[in-house]
């Protein structure tokens, strides 16, 4: 099993990872192949974590993929050495490539086009808070990044609607995204992500205003945040601020999706 697109997942998948998240952890035999670009302090502290919590020793192959053999030698070569993949990699249709050539269960720790980590991991958080995610209202808000194309995913798999604040310029036929250009109505959640690069406009910086406009919603900033870009409000001294404690759901349901992958592998 991979989980690099949250789109491949069953609801069934997702709904057991989070019930494993519930779980002390079970020990697991193998060894993880670990690829990580860039800083990803969260991520790859709670991994690192995580691998350790289910007594997997890790080997780092730093820039796995920024290699120029093609994805199929990598995944000839590594396999026999390694039981799992866990890869950070800015190019998502390389990563997608080495994990349809590999015989062993690749996990996206972040790509420019997915974020699904973190998003189930943000999702266990809320389908603990309010009973069943299926019955929330999630809103996210601004402009389209892999965090939030994770979300959509999840929307899909899970069979529900999510609502998308953003610009009209962005807004796409999906059965399970209703779009707005405008804090139109109320959401019990709103998720916000940092800006992409080159993207500027200052409408989409959250307010308070706009956060009365969607009835004081629960705030879920994915870090990092920075104020006066993503947010203009400080979540900090924002009454419904999720709170710094809301990421330690990432240690949990990050050890769950590992022990998932590997057991389904068996």
């Amino acid at each position: 099993m991979n989980i690099v697109n949250l789109k491949d997942l069953t609801a069934q998948d997702i709904l057991a990872i989070w019930a494993l998240a519930k779980q002390p952890p079970q020990r697991c035999d193998g060894t993880v192949a670990w690829s990580f670009e860039g800083n990803g302090i969260r991520t790859r502290t709670t991994f690192i974590q995580a691998f350790g919590q289910l007594g997997l020793p890790f080997i780092e192959l730093p820039n796995l993929l920024k290699s120029q053999e093609r994805p199929v030698d990598l995944a000839g070569y590594l396999d026999p050495f390694y039981s799992l993949y866990v890869i950070r990699e800015s190019n998502h249709q390389r990563l997608e490539a080495f994990a349809q050539a590999s015989s062993r269960p690749v996990v996206n720790a972040m790509s420019a086009m997915g974020h699904p980590c973190e998003v189930l991991a943000d999702g266990f958080y809320l389908h603990a808070e309010f009973g069943d995610i299926r019955k929330t209202t999630i809103g996210l808000w601004g402009p389209l990044t892999n965090v939030m194309r994770s979300w959509h995913e999840l929307a899909e798999a899970l069979g529900m609607v999510i609502v998308h604040f953003c610009g009209q310029d962005l807004h796409t036929v999906n059965p399970h995204v209703s779009w707005s250009d405008v804090a139109d109505r109320p959401v019990d959640v709103l998720i916000t992500d940092s800006w992409p690069a080159g993207f500027t406009d200052a409408q989409w910086s959250l307010t308070e205003d706009h956060l009365r406009q969607l009835g004081n919603p629960l705030l879920l900033p994915t870090p990092p945040f920075f104020i006066g870009e993503s947010v203009s409000v400080d979540p900090v001294g924002y009454a419904g601020f999720v709170g710094y404690e809301q990421k330690s759901a990432l240690l949990r349901v990050q050890r769950a999706i590992v022990e998932y992958a590997l057991r389904a592998a068996r």
